[in-house]
């Protein structure tokens, strides 16, 4: 294990599907901190806020080879094989996107340098997050 502070980012331009025109840019970064091994977080840049969805590394992986998720995020490769798509749904709305599958790849390949799959666990201390949510009540 290195320093349980990393951080992996990325910038990529992810484009929203539209009906009836061309897809929109959304400029997008992705996120990975070795404090929470299991998860990626892409924040999304519409207009003047932004958006964060928190999701399973293992799905983003996943989705580069098969369509796969349920529920709020489904993700997977798309017709053309040199994007990926990634589907958002909440209460609040829908969106789906598309977003260079090389890219996505390279900074997976950055994280699992980091963390190799299968060794998240080391990197996540279990007790302490039961103590935190203890804590909550």
């Amino acid at each position: 294990m290195t320093d349980p502070n990393s951080v992996i980012s990325a910038r990529i331009d992810f484009a929203l599907r539209t009906f009836g025109a061309g897809p929109r840019p959304v400029p997008a970064e992705l996120e990975y901190d070795t404090l929470d091994p299991y998860a990626v977080a892409v924040v999304l840049h519409a207009g003047p806020s932004a958006v964060r969805w928190l999701f399973g590394r293992d799905l983003l992986s996943d989705g580069l080879l098969a369509r796969c998720g349920d529920g709020d995020v489904r993700i997977g490769p798309a017709g053309d094989p040199a994007l990926v798509v990634v589907e958002l749904s909440s209460p609040d709305g829908a969106a789906v996107l598309e977003a260079p599958a090389k890219e996505i790849a390279a900074f997976l390949d950055r994280t699992y340098d980091v963390v190799p799959a299968g060794s998240e666990s080391d990197w996540f201390d279990f007790d302490e997050e039961m103590e935190k949510l203890s804590y909550q009540d």
